[in-house]
């Protein structure tokens, strides 16, 4: 009886090693558009691993700005050669791909086994997941860049011809649109009945998602491409006037600014938010680590050259490409590297993270995806 209860309590034991040391189901299978998440914070679900190695790689036939989505066991990935990618998670093989009317700048967003993205002559697109059949398009005026977002039954996204527009997932019929003064090239954030976005006009817009009516308009007086990520009812966005901005949107009180103290470059990158980390990467060839409470500088790390790809949180590291071609993984809260690698070509694209491995693309057409077996601890 002794040995049976040693053996049972052994056995035990060996199960809880195994799920400390990795993610449980469902929390960490899918990366499903730009930033992971409705509220844009760039956080994934999942750890890094110790030493990633290149699991696979695919080429495409032109340059490839946009950020992969990652779902059930398929990656979807954009570029410039026109086309949308479905490649196996687990070998980059091919499964189908989708010719659009023209570049792709629009990182594909995957939601209830459609993937929804636009392109450069302004169409929008949805595309069934597993076969890469057309279900329905949208055409807007000008190119779109933005990415889509979901509250519910509802997509948003933005487009070059000024416009947000909310459309029906079923059929992509209209539900309402919003008239800006500029572009709409950030992505839009989702918190409860909520749209916020940043414009290219200088305000930080806050929508009803039923109504399309909107709620406050905020001044940044400055334009804005990055996207805007929520948390705890704040909003974190850098700003082409060299500034990362804190704004609470109850009150609509900019909490706090950062501004380097020496360089003086726009923010194009989006920023990654954490209890207590904003970081986001500069195109003064800086990845700053901001105090989210106070906007103060916590490390910052330079590169040789402009960072446009929006970094990922996993865990205690976050990853990053460079127009240096090199994947940096940091640690978060010194900012010391832990690895890197180099691609050889310029990368803007941002990391897609899921599964212990993580997806990023660079500016020579090729996807990379990155993964290990032991994770950090």
């Amino acid at each position: 009886m002794k040995r049976m209860n040693f053996l049972i309590l052994f056995f035990l034991l060996l199960l809880q090693i195994a799920f400390a040391k990795s993610d449980p189901p469902g929390k960490s299978a899918d990366w499903p558009m730009f930033r992971g998440n409705a509220q844009l914070t760039g956080i994934a679900k999942t750890t890094l691993l110790e030493k990633p190695e290149v699991l696979w790689t695919f080429e495409t036939d032109y340059e490839i700005e946009s950020t992969a989505a990652i779902a059930g066991n398929t990656v979807f990935v954009s570029s410039l050669d026109s086309n949308l990618y479905a490649l196996s998670f687990d070998s980059g093989e091919l499964k189908w791909k989708y010719r659009a009317n023209g570049e792709i700048k629009s990182s594909p967003t995957v939601y209830n086994g459609v993937v929804y993205f636009g392109d450069e002559s302004g169409v929008f697109q949805a595309v069934d997941a597993k076969t890469g059949e057309q279900k329905w398009t949208f055409e807007t005026e000008s190119e779109i860049i933005s990415s889509a977002n979901f509250a519910g039954d509802r997509i948003v996204f933005g487009s070059y011809d000024q416009f947000l527009y909310c459309l029906s997932p079923i059929d992509g019929s209209l539900i309402w649109k919003l008239e800006t003064e500029n572009y709409v090239h950030a992505t839009p954030a989702i918190i409860g009945n909520s749209v916020v976005v940043g414009g290219c006009d200088g305000y930080l817009r806050i929508i009803d998602v039923k109504t399309g009516t909107l709620k406050k308009q905020l001044e940044m007086s400055t334009y804005v491409a990055a996207s805007t990520a929520i948390f705890e009812g704040r909003a974190y966005v850098g700003t082409f006037d060299n500034q990362v901005v804190c704004m609470d949107l109850e009150s609509s009180e900019t909490v706090w600014r950062y501004e380097h103290p020496v360089r003086k470059f726009p923010y194009y990158s989006s920023a990654a938010v954490t209890e207590n980390f904003v970081v986001i990467g500069g195109r003064d060839k800086i990845l700053h680590a901001l105090n989210r409470k106070t906007g103060g500088a916590q490390w910052t790390f330079p590169t040789k050259a402009r960072v446009e790809s929006s970094p990922v949180i996993a865990g205690d590291k976050v990853v990053f490409g460079s127009q240096t071609g090199e994947i940096f993984i940091l640690q978060l809260e010194s900012g010391e590297v832990a690895w890197q690698f180099d691609t050889g070509s310029s990368i803007v694209a941002s990391p897609a993270v899921a599964q212990n491995r993580f997806v990023i693309s660079s500016l020579d057409g090729i996807v990379y995806c990155f993964g290990g077996k032991i994770a950090f601890d």
